[in-house]
């Protein structure tokens, strides 16, 4: 594998170091088991070592203008861009995900640089009619301090870039530790913010093969005021007991359990591409992915033909051959729990309609799978699924399924396809959920904010909102006037 942006040190203070003891995590392709290359397996005393990095570089990048520092994210964002085709095959073949979908998460990572650059020069104040004549008051904006972001392996280039963008567009530092799968498109997007110019300390990158050790110390350091995570639910209920005791702020984008609703009135074609897109993307390895599919009674004979049509003719394969739709899942792990998922949802009398079983075009690859008959007493109606797998739910009437679709913990995005504008309405304010697709079945953009409620999370990342939570208010009371 040669490119240019390929890094297989760790970066602190501005400089690429190995771990202290010379040990190694090894970095393989998750569609043919190929040894990639071997990255720094750091400690904790280590990450300590680049937040104290990181708190030292805050006291001059704090200083620096909005104006300046929207031009090192714009520099970066042309910089991840000009480099798109060397991330996208980086990504495909560290992650796994098909090479037209890397593509198009450099181009949705790189937005965020460019949108939180822009979003720098807007963080502004405001003066406050007074109560007193000899007394003004006003509000500045400050940023918070050193950041710790935890990214997860599913989008390793977007995660990254929709955390360090509005940190740095703050005005804080950041130390980032990427999931130790999926460490080399973190290192490459780390080269190339070097190339853009930002000053030593103010990005810090620290790959490891103890996620929980290094995770531990940055979210309890004193020195860090702000922690950015995504990933599952009880890792991020593990973070806020960690950030409690020095009182951190807290972003946390966890997990879902998305409802995709087919009302009967429905342009049936759109909403079986639609859950199709939904479902099956990244082989079903996203937080926003559909879990459960909804659909009215009248029409589910109809949708099942449809859909199970499409499922069927998706291509499974390694995502760097050509049309392939289906990659591999990231581990072995991760392919283990989706087989003893589907192999208890049938023994709890699913039916199993399509695939159910590992492909034969690899150890970590699993068949597009469709399970009918699904209720909600089943253990898989109540978990996300993390997989090429589909459940489907019949239901009768409208406020029926808004208590069915709300009836999880979770409350990340959910989905449904109606013409009617009065349903839309009725149903999109029905559901318990941060973000919410009416006839649209892709979601994210960098202008749009990303985050749910309930236990799927707290924050919001993208839009003008994601750049709050790395800012603090002061208020000024000048008297004597």
């Amino acid at each position: 594998m040669q490119s240019t942006i390929i890094r297989t040190q760790a970066y602190v203070d501005g400089q690429w170091v190995s771990a202290a003891s010379g040990k190694t995590l090894a970095v393989t392709n998750p569609a043919t088991g190929e040894h990639l290359a071997d990255v720094p397996d750091m400690s904790a005393e280590e990450a300590a070592a680049a937040v104290e990095a990181a708190d030292r570089a805050f006291d001059s990048w704090k200083k620096t203008t909005a104006k300046s520092r929207a031009q090192l994210l714009r520099r970066w964002y042309e910089l991840i861009m000009d480099n798109q085709e060397a991330l996208a095959q980086l990504m495909t073949a560290e992650q796994g995900k098909p090479l037209a979908e890397s593509r198009g998460e450099v181009a949705y990572g790189a937005s965020f640089a460019e949108w939180f650059g822009e979003e720098a020069k807007r963080t502004y104040g405001e003066q406050i009619p007074s109560p007193s004549p000899t007394s003004r008051l006003v509000t500045i904006r400050q940023p918070v301090g050193v950041v710790a972001a935890i990214t997860p392996w599913n989008f390793p280039v977007a995660m990254i870039t929709r955390k360090v963008a509005p940190a740095l567009a703050a005005g804080c530092t950041v130390v980032l530790k990427p999931a130790e799968d999926t460490p080399l498109c973190a290192l490459a997007l780390m080269a190339l913010a070097e190339e853009a110019g930002f000053p030593a300390g103010v990005i810090n990158m620290v790959t490891t093969a103890d996620p929980i050790a290094v995770g531990d110390t940055l979210t309890s350091h004193p020195l860090v005021r702000k922690v950015s995570f995504t990933g599952s639910t009880p890792v991020g209920k593990h973070i806020l007991h960690q950030a409690a005791d020095t009182v951190k702020k807290v972003s946390l984008e966890l997990g879902g359990n998305a409802p995709f609703i087919v009302f009967d009135d429905a342009d049936l074609d759109a909403a079986v591409k639609g859950v199709l897109i939904s479902k099956y993307r990244n082989a079903g390895q996203t937080c926003v992915c559909t879990n459960r599919v909804y659909v009215q009674r009248s029409v589910m004979e109809q949708f099942v033909a449809k859909f199970s049509e499409l499922v069927a003719a998706l291509k499974v394969g390694p995502g760097d051959q050509e049309g392939v739709e289906i990659g591999p899942l990231i581990n072995r792990k991760a392919i283990e729990r989706v087989e003893q998922v589907v192999s208890h949802a049938v023994g709890e009398g699913a039916q199993l309609l399509l695939g159910g079983a590992r492909s034969e075009v690899g150890e970590l690859f699993y068949q597009p799978t469709l399970l009918g008959g699904i209720d909600e007493s089943m253990a898989i109606a109540n978990q996300e699924l993390f997989g090429p797998i589909s459940t489907l739910f019949v239901f009768d009437d409208e406020e029926e399924v808004i208590e069915r679709a709300n009836a999880t913990p979770f409350g990340l995005a959910a989905y449904f396809y109606s013409r009617d504008i009065g349903r839309c309405w009725r149903v999109a304010e029905g559901l318990e959920y941060g973000m919410v697709g009416i006839n649209e079945c892709i979601l994210s953009n960098e202008v749009a904010p990303f985050g749910g409620v309930k236990e799927s999370g707290t924050g919001r990342e993208g839009s003008r909102h994601g750049i709050e939570d790395y800012l603090e208010i002061k208020y000024l009371c000048m008297g004597g006037i």
